[in-house]
């Protein structure tokens, strides 16, 4: 968050797939090539919250941006994970998202990885 401030950004989250197209889209531009590419979105799990893998975001929750209340429900389509986090109840971690080379239909290959 406090490098995002320093750079008179502020951090997000994606609340359905519009914005996890749009965000997808200019990652990609950005990262422009064909190595895989790892962005760190504001995705932390508290160190007293569990791994849930019942839920998309398997207990990880959006940093808060703007003072604003970030979204109860995550959209199923939000959880694809490129790697399952590790379960754990007793340690804070972190989830970014990874690209890796475009698939065949030319869109971003992506998932969530810690």
């Amino acid at each position: 968050r406090s490098a995002c401030g320093r750079r008179r950004g502020g951090l997000a989250w994606l609340g359905g797939e519009a914005e996890l197209r749009l965000v997808l889209g200019l990652l990609a531009e950005a990262a422009a090539g064909p190595a895989p590419s790892f962005f760190w979105v504001g995705l932390t799990r508290n160190a007293s919250a569990c791994t849930d893998t019942g839920q998309p975001l398997r207990g990880f929750s959006w940093e808060g941006a703007g003072g604003g209340a970030t979204p109860r429900e995550v959209p199923a389509a939000l959880g694809r994970w490129a790697k399952e986090p590790v379960r754990s109840c007793i340690t804070a971690r972190c989830a970014g998202l990874h690209l890796a080379a475009a698939a065949p239909d030319g869109r971003p290959s992506w998932g969530w990885k810690e």
